[in-house]
C-alpha cells in the first residue's frame, strides 16, 4: 500500500460503521423520542396560566382603608407582595406544595402559585375583597387547596383584624341628630318621617356618604343634619284665665 493512500477495504469498513452508527442513532430517536414527548406533553398541558374561581369578600369599611387593611394582614403573615395602583395587590410567586415531575423540572417547568388581589368599592362605606389565585404547572385538581381563603385564610384573618378595628364614623360629630332606620324604610322615607318632605333625601344620602335612595343595606342609624329638622312652634297657648 503505498503512503497517503486508503486502502479500499478499510474505507468501506469506516464507511459502514458510520453508516451502522446512524442508523442506530435514528432507531433510537424513532423509539424514544416519542415516549419522551409525550412525558413533557403531559406537564406542557399544565404549563399555561391557570385561574380558580375568583373569591369575593364583602367587609364594611371604604375601599381605602380595606386596601391598608388587606396588606396588614398579609404583612403579619409573611407574604411578600407588590402594591399596584387601583387597589390592587399582587404577591410573589411561591413554589407549590407538590413540585412537578423530573422531567418537566428539567425542561424548566416550576409548580408555583401567586395571588392576584382587588378592592372594588361597594358604596362608600363598605367594600369587597376580590381574590384570584394564579398557578403554573399545578393540576387542575388541586387548584381549589390554593385559594386564598384557604391557603391564606385571608377572609378570616381580616374579619379578626376588623373586630379589634370598626369602621370609622363618615358622619359630623355635631349639628344634627342619629334617627333610628325602621325595617325596610328607604331615605326617602325617613325623610319625609323626619324633616316632613321626602325630597330631602338626596341631602341625607350626602351627609352620610350614602349613594342611592335605597343604599341602606346594613345602616341602622341615619344622621340628619338640624337645619333640616322642623323647628317645634315658639308660639304655645296662653294658659287659662292669662290676659
Amino acid at each position: 500500500m503505498a503512503h497517503g493512500f486508503l486502502d479500499p477495504a478499510m474505507a468501506q469498513e469506516g464507511i459502514f460503521s458510520r453508516r451502522f452508527r446512524l442508523t442506530i442513532l435514528i432507531f433510537a430517536i424513532v423509539t424514544f423520542f416519542p415516549s419522551l414527548q409525550g412525558c413533557f406533553g403531559s406537564y406542557w398541558t399544565h404549563s399555561d396560566n391557570d385561574y380558580t374561581v375568583g373569591e369575593e369578600h364583602e367587609v364594611d369599611f371604604p375601599a381605602d382603608q380595606t386596601y391598608v387593611m388587606t396588606q396588614d394582614v398579609l404583612r403579619g403573615q409573611g407574604v411578600l407582595f407588590d402594591s399596584k395602583a387601583g387597589h390592587q395587590i399582587v404577591t410573589f410567586w411561591k413554589p407549590a406544595d407538590q413540585p412537578v415531575g423530573t422531567l418537566s423540572a428539567l425542561a424548566g417547568n416550576v409548580a408555583q402559585y401567586r395571588y392576584e388581589l382587588e378592592i372594588v368599592e361597594d358604596g362608600t362605606r363598605r367594600s369587597k375583597i376580590i381574590a384570584n389565585v394564579r398557578t403554573e404547572n399545578i393540576a387542575q385538581d388541586q387548584l381549589d387547596n390554593y385559594k386564598a381563603s384557604k391557603k391564606l385564610n385571608l377572609f378570616s384573618d381580616f374579619d379578626q383584624l376588623a373586630s379589634n378595628l370598626p369602621p370609622p364614623s363618615l358622619t359630623p360629630g355635631s349639628g344634627g341628630v342619629n334617627f333610628a332606620l325602621l325595617p325596610g324604610e328607604n331615605l326617602a322615607a325617613l325623610s319625609k318621617r323626619v324633616t316632613g318632605n321626602p325630597d330631602n333625601w338626596p341631602q341625607i344620602a350626602k351627609d352620610n356618604g350614602l349613594k342611592s335612595v335605597s343604599d341602606t343595606t346594613g345602616i341602622q342609624s341615619v344622621w340628619v343634619a338640624n337645619s333640616l329638622i322642623p323647628k317645634p312652634s315658639s308660639t304655645a297657648p296662653h294658659p287659662a284665665g292669662a290676659p
